[in-house]
């Protein structure tokens, strides 16, 4: 018979959570599609938002490290506070708290991050310190 102790418990407990962390479950996935257009400005001098990984042109497979950066412009800095991600469904599902400490002012780092098969859209909102503000759309196509 073998038997752990509490901290055994614990260790086993942390390496399991440190495997995979839902970005987006099942259960949001199956929602319908958010109807009507995406509103997105021309010319901004608000920040710039790239998707850094996973490459946006390839299918993915989960559970994957997802990387955004975000770079200020014109002096300002970012504010990881203003940092908003939504699910784009019906209704919009705020991811905003399941990641929100893989937010900083450089982007964000979420690693192992796992999502059902499927073609997933993310908005991506910031705002800088004289409060200007870009909106960005990504695309994550998950396969099996």
């Amino acid at each position: 018979m073998i038997r752990l102790t509490s901290m055994a418990m614990a260790f086993a407990c942390s390496l399991a959570t440190a495997q995979a962390t839902p970005l987006i479950t099942p259960t949001e996935a199956a929602l319908p599609a958010a109807s009507g257009a995406m509103a997105t400005r021309g010319i901004t001098r608000g920040p710039a938002i790239k998707q850094v990984s996973p490459q946006t042109d390839q299918p993915i497979k989960g559970p994957f490290d997802w990387k955004v950066q975000f770079e200020a412009r014109g002096g300002e800095k970012i504010d990881p506070a203003s940092v908003k991600v939504t699910y784009v469904k019906s209704p919009f599902v705020d991811l905003t708290p399941r990641i929100q400490s893989a937010i900083s002012a450089d982007g964000i780092n979420f690693n192992k991050a796992e999502v059902p098969p499927g073609e997933h859209v993310l908005r991506i909102t910031v705002k800088d310190s004289a409060g200007r503000e870009t909106n960005s759309t990504m695309t994550l196509k998950v396969e099996k």
